[in-house]
This record gives C-alpha cells, structure tokens and sequence, in this order.
C-alpha cells in the first residue's frame, strides 16, 4: 500500500481535529490539540514463528549456516548419521552434494556458497570439511575432537570459532579458525555441552547447554575472552542460536521435555519472545534476528521448519461488529466486510433455519429465506447479492444434494449437486461458478464437484477426505483448510482449477472453523474446535499466528478477504450466538509527535 508521502508529498495540513481516514505515513497538526500528530501502523511487541518448506529429509541435531534467503543445512542424524546437505532459497530446498564424513552433533557457520562443517559425532570427531558451493573438502583438524560443540555461526571459511562441547568430558576449550588451521585461545568459563552460539570470530555469544543439569549461562566472546553476562531466562540444553553478538536469538531445546522457547538477546539482556509452532531441540538455524530459520529436530525426528520474522510485523485486530437478529450456528456465509450474507444453520433450540441475513457493515438486516431449511450447508460470493447455498443437513431427513441461487432478493432452486452431503466446503466468486469439495455423506469424503451455472460434475478428489474444512479463494484457485478427518486436522490442500496439492499445513490443528478470502495467495482463517480463538494468516506459502477473536467460537461462519473479514455466530461454547466480529488486516494508530 503506498503511503501518505507517495501520494501527497510532505507537506503538513491543519485540521481543526484529525483527518477522517488518515494514510499511513500522514502527518497534520491539530489544532484543537495543538500538537503535531501522524499515523502510525501497529506493530508487533515481540516476534513471531511461521511454517515454511519442510526439509527434503528428516534429521536431528544438524547443523546449519547462512542467511533466510541463502541458507544450508549439513549433516545430522537420520538415524543413523548423516551426511545430507540441503540449500535453502527463502522458499524451497534443494538437495545438493553430501558431507564427506557423515555425522551429527557439529558446529557450522558461514553461508550458503562458503560454509565449514566443525567436529560431531560419532565418535567425538575433530574433522572440518569447507563448503565452496558446490563440494565439501576435508581440511585440518581441531586440536581436540568434539560433539555438541557450538560455533560462531556467523563466521566465514577463513575466521571462525568453535567453543564448548564434549569430548569425550564437558569442555570449555575455545578454538579459533584462520583458513588454514585451528588455534586453542581462551576457554569458556563454564564447560559445557550441546550450547548455542551466535556471532562471528571476533564477537561470539555462547548460551545454554548441559553439565551436571541444564545451564542458562551467557558468555560474551570479545576476540581474546569469555566474560559471563546476564542469564538466559530459560536454562535448556541442545538449543539452537542465530544472530550476532549484539542481536541473537535463541530457540528450542531441551529442559525435562522438548520446548518451543524463543529469547531474543539485545545486547545486556535476553526478552523472551514467541515460542516455535512446535517444541523442539536439536534443531539447524540460521539467519538473523529479523529473519531465522529452523529446521529439522526431535522429538521425533522431524523436516518440518519454521521462519522466524523478528518483531515490528504489521498486526491487524478483531473489532465487535452488529449482532445478527437470530443466533445460529454451522450456518453459511457469504460477501465481504461491508456486504456480507448469512444463510441457513440451526438456532440455540437446534432447529433447521433458512433464515437469510444481510450485513451492510454495521447492522444484519433479515430478507427472505432460503426455500429450504438446513444446517452443515457451504455457502460462498464475493457480494451479498450473488450467493451459492450447496448441501447440509435436515433434521428428519438427513444429507442433502440442495443448490440454491440467491439474486440479491430471492433464492432459487437448481440443479442437485452429484453427491449428496453435510459439512461441505464451497469456493466461489459468484453463483455461476462454483466448486464443492469434503464433507459427510455419510462417512469423510474427499468428492470435489465443480459447477457451471446450472450444472454439478465430478472433477479429481482432495488428497484427505474429510469434513467440516474452511474454504478460501475462489472455484478454480482455492484453499481447503484444516477439517475434521476424524479428529482435528491441520491440513491445508490448494486447487488449481484440475487438482488438489497439499501446500503447508495450519500451525493449530482444527475443525469447525472459517475463513475468509477472494484469494489463493491470502487468507485469514479464526476460530474452530473446541471453540477456539486462534486466527492464522497466509500469505500463499505458510500460516503466521495473528491476533485472536475476542470470542473463541466454533461452527461459526465468515466472509471477506484477508485484510477485511466478518466472523459470525456458533458455538462460544453457548448454543448459538449472534456474535459479529470484524477484522481488519494492517491497522493503524495516531500518535502524537510532540506537545512543544
């Protein structure tokens, strides 16, 4: 979005108050106030983890180097030891050539097209290998061999330092690395194993890490010695760092039980941050403390990998909205922020609704109904006045096949859809085009059916049937999101117009849960079972965790795109609820820039 600047320059206007709709970057000065005021957009306080791209192969306790967008990961165990090497592109990996000794439980630092391999395991080896972009070489040892040894990771192939580990006793021994050979400098002052470290060879941080119990102890590296600074907040063994001296980030490790802990050091201290999506320890890192990546870990042996985004990331909120005038739940929506439809569903009292309701973005306004009462229906359009009402349930009658039309007046029967069900998912732009995929009938299906106007045709199945999903997009470019399989799930599946490919799952696994979207590259999906207030991002390649509902409801209905949705009835855990909430994406905040 461009800001103010771009469009009107800098000049300053007076307004007797504030601006209507002031844009990001404005600034005016208000006179009733007397003070210079601009708009600013929210941030986030702390960081935040999102999925990315799963390692080509599961591993612990490797190593890894570089930046977000140019990283590598060596080695690790597979079981059993490995010597796996994979680049890391800020998107995808791609297996390139192997360690020559394969093993776990080393240092590395570097980058990705000049990175060095530092000791591991088995056997407590000295070995270093150097990565030149394409083939690793074996170079001269370390003077004392070494497992769960940390190293600067920010370090080169020509000046590097490795520190701590064990071998085959705690050690605080303290290598420094020329390009041609290891010297032995000053020890730690605490010897350990299994630390993180951060920095480069100059300017190190070490942290963490086990000897008789797990440690929380800091050192900072100053090119000639350990001094011990402030603790860790949490003391956890088999820990992974990032960063540099002056800014690292530590995460994962190992207490009694994996953890998801995150601590971002700033240089005195260390603030604990947002945790992983999933506890883990042992697990590669690189980048930054703007920009991190963890990848791989245990328990158990995992590809999985998450991308660290540091804090100051725009954050949107949930706002309450106009409450519908009749409660329901597992109802349809359809529409945007400010044109949004609720159709069908049942009431508190279970009974089948048709009821229809129209929102203008501020009040629900009841219209006529559906032609037949149902709930577990889908429902999907742009506008609340082009609508699709497909399937559900009705109480006696069981799954339904039902289409219905809405004009913006009226509803109309058409044509049945192939596969009668409930909990069925719908993308649509509008009533002409639509696409139905999952739900009950009676058991999980995976049946996708794509609609023309007036007719329904079987097209290729999802990859796991199941029930209950979120939709977002549109018929031909469309997410499935998590569903009931049985059991929550969080899997997301993504439509090309022919077939289903899975893509990056939620990080909460959920059913009975919305989303909202015009788009396969940005959706934001809330709420669900066991009415939960979880509200998850996507950007098109992983789900970021957002701000929360301010309701936690499942079976709830919602409508509008990423930056501007309506989240509407369900359950909260009350029967039904008349709850409208809106949510807006970036949001914005004034703030005063001097009383003077």
């Amino acid at each position: 979005m461009a800001e103010y600047k771009e469009i009107h320059g800098t000049k300053i206007r007076n307004y007797t108050t504030n601006p209507d709709n002031p844009l990001t970057g404005e600034v005016w000065y208000n006179e009733t106030d007397k003070v210079l005021k601009f708009q600013y957009p929210n941030v986030t306080t702390a960081g935040s983890w999102r999925t990315a791209n799963s390692l080509g192969t599961a591993r612990s306790y490797a190593s890894g180097a570089g930046i977000y967008t140019a990283g590598i990961v060596f080695g690790g165990n597979l079981p059993p030891a490995g010597g796996n090497t994979e680049t890391f592109n800020g998107t995808n990996w791609t297996e390139v050539n192997d360690l020559t000794t394969a093993r776990y439980y080393g240092a590395g630092a570097g980058t990705s097209t000049a990175a060095i391999m530092i000791g591991g395991t088995p056997s407590a080896k000295d070995n270093t290998e150097l990565w030149n972009g394409t083939n690793w070489t074996e170079v001269n040892n370390l003077n004392q061999g070494r497992q769960g040894n940390a190293a600067a990771g920010q370090g080169t192939t020509t000046a590097s330092l490795t520190m701590g580990g064990e071998a085959p006793g705690n050690t605080a021994n303290t290598e420094s690395w020329n390009g041609t050979n290891w010297t032995e400098v000053n020890n730690l002052n605490t010897a350990r194993r299994t630390l993180g470290g951060a920095g480069d060879q100059p300017a190190a941080l070490a942290f963490g890490g086990l000897n008789g119990g797990n440690k929380d102890v800091t050192e900072l590296w100053n090119g000639t010695n350990w001094t011990e600074v402030n603790d860790l907040n949490t003391a956890r063994e088999t820990i992974t760092g990032s960063g540099s001296q002056p800014a690292a980030l530590a995460f994962g490790g190992y207490t009694s039980t994996a953890v998801g802990n995150t601590e971002l050091w700033n240089g005195t201290n260390w603030v604990e941050q947002n945790d992983l999506n999933t506890a883990r320890y042992g697990a590669a890192g690189f980048g930054t403390t703007s920009n991190t990546v963890g990848a791989g870990g245990t328990p158990p042996v995992t590809a999985a990998a998450e991308e660290w985004t540091g804090a100051g990331a725009a954050v949107g909120a949930w706002a309450t909205g106009g409450d519908m005038n009749t409660a329901k739940k597992q109802s349809a929506g359809a529409g945007s922020q400010t044109g949004g439809m609720s159709f069908g569903g049942e009431n508190s009292s279970s009974a089948n609704l048709a009821n229809t309701e129209l929102y203008n973005g501020t009040n629900w306004t009841e219209v006529n109904d559906l032609n037949t009462a149902r709930y577990l229906l889908g429902g999907a359009g742009a506008e609340n006045t082009s609508a699709i009402a497909v399937g559900g349930e009705i109480d006696p009658g069981g799954n339904q096949s039902l289409t219905e039309l809405w004009n913006g007046s009226n509803w109309t029967e058409v044509n049945n859809m192939n596969t009668a069900r409930r909990q069925v998912s719908v993308n649509a732009a509008n009533s002409s085009n639509a696409l139905a995929f999952g739900g009950g009938a009676p058991s999980y299906t995976a049946a996708t059916e794509s609609f023309n106007g007036t007719n329904w045709t079987e097209v290729n199945d999802l990859n796991d049937a199941r029930s209950d999903m979120a939709r977002a997009g549109t018929y031909n470019a469309g997410l499935a999101i998590g569903g009931d399989t049985p059991g929550n799930s969080a899997n997301v599946e993504s439509w090309n117009g022919t077939n289903w490919t899975e893509v990056n799952n939620l990080n909460t696994a959920r059913a009975y849960l919305a989303a909202s979207s015009t788009s396969q590259t940005a959706a934001v999906a809330f709420g669900g079972n066991p009415s939960v207030a979880n509200t998850e991002d996507w950007n098109g390649v992983s789900w970021a965790e957002v701000a929360d509902l301010n309701t936690g409801r499942e079976s709830l209905s919602g409508a509008g795109t990423s930056a501007a949705a309506l989240a509407f009835g369900g359950n909260t855990p009350a029967p039904a609820s008349v709850v409208t909430e809106e949510w807006t994406g970036a949001s914005s905040i004034v703030k005063t820039v001097g009383t003077d």
